[in-house]
């Protein structure tokens, strides 16, 4: 398989060397053809002289698109580049290198996509903050509501897609919270969508972009958007 590592990154600048350095380095082991890209999303810190200075695949966006617009360009760069598999890997660290193959191996069983979970196992140790997790199961809740389908880690960013989704995400992808979004779509549409355990780490460096206040808008704004999204498919 060939398989795309999209790493979208916004001022990730003490993150992304680590992140790429883990990429290559499992590259050497991998029974698959890896490359990657970085989609450095406009930041404002040193990420894309970091990036420039080791001589990384870098695609810089000329200002801030948000994580949606960042990885749709990795999408259509993997489209372009004819990509078996491409497989959504944050740039702060916090996905594991060692189930990139685990990954793939679902896509050669014939999953369309697939999630990496921190809930489907307690392998995880890492599982994000208590009321984070309360808003994770939240929104597991209504998209099997709408959809039919237990997804268990429905904000996970650590997902691989075959061609057929990639073709797809090239063309229509959510923008600014796209993860629950993107995958009751999929579910939707008949996509045949799957998710194994994985382990996942606590960032290094930096915060997240979602802080308390925002998390209000967040839970609105997604839960809202997978019931209009589960509504439009209805009537198609």
């Amino acid at each position: 398989m060939k398989v795309l590592m999209i790493v979208p990154a916004y001022n990730e600048e003490l993150n992304i060397k680590d992140t790429i350095s883990k990429i290559i380095e499992y590259k050497k082991k991998s029974n698959n053809e890896i490359d990657y890209i970085v989609i450095n999303d406009g930041s404002t810190d040193k990420t894309k002289e970091v990036c420039e200075k080791n001589n990384y695949n870098i695609i810089n966006l000329i200002h801030n698109l948000g994580i949606g617009g960042a990885v749709q360009t990795g999408y259509k760069y993997a489209l372009e580049n004819n990509y078996d598999v491409a497989i959504q890997f944050d740039g702060d660290g916090q996905h594991d290198e060692n189930y990139i193959d685990k990954l793939v191996d679902e896509i050669k069983k014939g999953n369309d996509f697939v999630i990496g979970s921190r809930f489907v196992s307690d392998l995880s140790k890492f599982k994000s903050t208590g009321t984070r997790r309360m808003g994770i199961k939240f929104l597991s809740l209504l998209i099997k509501i709408c959809t039919g389908k237990r997804i268990y880690d429905p904000t996970s960013g650590f997902r691989a897609a075959n061609k057929r989704v990639i073709e797809l995400f090239s063309k229509n992808y959510p923008t600014e919270y796209p993860e629950p979004e993107s995958t009751t779509s999929l579910i939707r549409k008949k996509y045949k969508v799957g998710e194994i355990p994985v382990e996942m780490h606590e960032r290094k460096h930096g915060t997240s972009s979602i802080k308390p206040l925002k998390s209000i808008y967040y839970m609105f704004s997604v839960s809202v958007a997978i019931i209009i999204t589960s509504i439009w498919r209805e009537g198609k």
